[in-house]
């Protein structure tokens, strides 16, 4: 009978020691010279009706990973080992309030903020999609910003059952901040959330909308035209832009999605004309996942950005 507990990583010696990917690990703050900082945050402004579902997602995508050393092995995606010529250490994950939410968006945009003023870029692992407001509110002297959103939802209303700051309401809350320049939004299909209203109001800002119906037709070109040549580039990357076939650990599937290549060119091709400057992930739901393939595909998404970032820093 074979083991449910089959793992290659179980050929190289089990978990691994150290941080994501094998990097060190070190207290929140202690920067060391690094030019990434890994961070998981479980949640920031849960919505009451379900909670902090994706609470455990940092682990999961940390447990992904493998085995011991994968860091120092050769990576086909990027050709070469994933940290050729920079530094990353893991802060581990921030320790948020079940119940007082004001103090989560502080602590996550003070950490945050801590990164940014130590010349370093934060590589978020999420939690629901109510993370990106924080993180980007650590930009307030750190701007001007292009915001790129992948999402199969366009996240622009302005209240959901009393609260502003919860998961429908990221980009919304970006486009109140006065050192997001742009906005472009790549992924949505079906039905979310949003109402006509919400979609005109997105419109009057000056987004760019490039839903998966206008991907699928026209590629990628239009996309990265549409990002600032030189822009300081934060990437808010919610993963139910992927096809449920693909990730099916989240809370609001939508079929018609990216699959991983399409998402690792699209991502190699923005960063070839900016300075990516943040990274979120978030939306990875472990309990709604089958047979881990949701944590495996985040893992991989963040190695690719840690990849491009270190590529372009060093």
């Amino acid at each position: 009978m074979m083991s449910s507990n089959l793992r290659i990583g179980n050929l190289f010696g089990g978990a691994p020691e150290r941080g994501f990917y094998d990097i060190p690990l070190a207290e929140p703050g202690a920067l060391d010279t690094a030019d990434m900082v890994v961070l998981g945050v479980p949640t920031a402004t849960p919505y009451k009706s379900v909670g902090a579902y994706c609470a455990d997602a940092p682990s999961a995508i940390r447990n992904a990973v493998g085995w011991p050393g994968m860091g120092e092995h050769f990576d086909f995606d990027l050709g070469g080992v994933l940290l050729k010529s920079t530094h990353a250490v893991d802060w581990g994950d921030v320790t948020v309030s079940d119940d007082d939410f004001v103090h989560n968006r502080q602590l996550i945009t003070s950490t945050v903020r801590q990164v940014l003023d130590g010349g370093a870029v934060a590589v978020v692992l999420g939690g629901d999609d109510s993370v990106p407001i924080p993180c980007l509110q650590a930009f307030d002297e750190h701007g001007p910003i292009t915001v790129l959103q992948l999402d199969a939802h366009i996240d622009w209303r302005d209240e959901v059952q009393g609260e502003r700051f919860g998961l429908s309401s990221n980009m919304r809350r970006a486009s109140e901040m006065a050192w997001v320049d742009n906005i472009i939004q790549v992924g949505a299909r079906g039905s979310g959330s949003a109402r006509p209203t919400d979609v005109s109001d997105a419109r009057d800002w000056g987004v760019h909308f490039f839903p998966m119906t206008q991907v699928r037709s026209g590629g990628f070109d239009a996309i990265v035209s549409a990002v600032p040549e030189g822009a300081r580039l934060y990437i808010a990357f919610d993963i139910d832009v992927m096809d449920p076939s693909v990730v099916p650990g989240v809370i609001g599937p939508a079929p018609g999605g990216f699959h991983y290549g399409e998402v690792a060119d699209l991502l190699s091709a923005v960063a070839a004309k900016t300075t990516i400057v943040g990274f979120n992930l978030a939306e990875y739901a472990p309990a709604a996942d089958v047979g881990n393939r949701g944590a495996l595909v985040a893992s991989r998404l963040t190695a690719t950005i840690m990849g491009l970032i270190d590529r372009q820093r060093g």
